[in-house]
């Protein structure tokens, strides 16, 4: 099993900058694939960013400035959000797959942080 905390979260006016942190814990040897996924009222799921073991990266088409990086040492998952809008606003989740495909899909991902919430005003 691998629980996963998010941290990072707050509010920042348009322009600004957040970064997210996810820290992993458990059978983290286990993980291929870990992700961003965001959930803004009235909206569905959508995947932010993708990075897999080797460090290949996928993002979704719809975010600018925004990176996605790991320390494997510390096990931790970041992302860097710069020029934030209003539409970013959304609860920020961190997601962990095992399978082989590394995708910004939310089904193949296993285990799931609480979630930490990203105001843009």
């Amino acid at each position: 099993h691998v629980q996963l905390v998010e941290s990072g979260g707050g509010s920042v006016q348009a322009g600004g900058s957040l970064r997210l942190s996810c820290a992993a814990s458990g059978y983290t040897a286990s993980i291929n694939c870990v992700a961003w996924f965001r959930l803004a009222p009235g909206r569905k799921r959508e995947g932010v960013a993708a990075i897999d073991r080797d460090g290949s990266t996928a993002y979704a088409g719809s975010v600018k400035g925004f990176t996605i990086s790991k320390d494997n040492v510390k096990n931790i998952l970041y992302l860097q959000m710069n020029s934030l809008k209003p539409e970013d606003t959304a609860m920020y989740y961190c997601a962990a797959s095992g399978w082989p495909v590394c995708r910004l899909t939310g089904s193949l991902f296993h285990f799931w942080g609480h979630g930490t919430q990203v105001t843009v005003s």
